[in-house]
């Protein structure tokens, strides 16, 4: 008899429980504030800039300061420097061509077959696997590839006819 009053006891205590528990997770669920309240409020880039800039102790002023320049997304914020090298071409690649890289330049293959082109025996970086190809070497599409000197390059695999579409950041050349 003693052990029936256990088993109800138990069951009683661990319903409670769990009757308690999802009580407390609604009252939480619902203090969750809606965005655009006052308890979340939407903010403007311009009030987060302030905020940033007072906390800095730049002042409170809703206008730049002098110090920092505003650069708009596109550009590398360098300046005196060319934001061409910062920018990405799209280059089409036709085969017989080569794509030849300046140096420090990366490209991503989007679309064709490519094969790197080294006049030395070294390869170019792919960083998206952490390997280095080779001459001759395949390279996946889309994958990021730099070139740390001038000289090397891509090139539409012998024998296809399709183009390579690839997406360059820094110089580069066609030849």
């Amino acid at each position: 008899m003693k052990s029936v009053w256990k088993v109800t006891a138990a069951v009683v205590l661990i319903g409670g429980s769990v009757w308690a528990g999802s009580l407390l997770n609604m009252q939480a669920e619902g203090a969750e504030a809606t965005p655009g309240t006052a308890n979340d409020p939407v903010v403007t880039k311009s009030y987060v800039d302030q905020a940033i800039r007072q906390a800095l102790g730049g002042g409170g002023s809703s206008e730049p300061s002098k110090e920092t320049p505003v650069t708009s997304p596109g550009s590398s914020g360098n300046s005196g420097g060319s934001s061409s090298e910062e920018a990405i071409s799209i280059v089409e690649v036709k085969p017989g061509k080569i794509l030849i890289a300046s140096a420090g330049a990366e490209f991503i293959v989007r679309s064709g077959k490519a094969v790197i082109y080294s006049a030395d025996s070294n390869g170019v970086a792919d960083l998206t696997d952490g390997k280095d190809i080779a001459n001759g070497g395949t390279v996946v599409n889309n994958h990021l590839l730099s070139f740390p000197r001038e000289g090397r390059g891509i090139q539409v695999v012998d024998g296809d006819t399709h183009n390579l579409i690839v997406m360059v950041r820094g110089g580069y050349k066609v030849q």
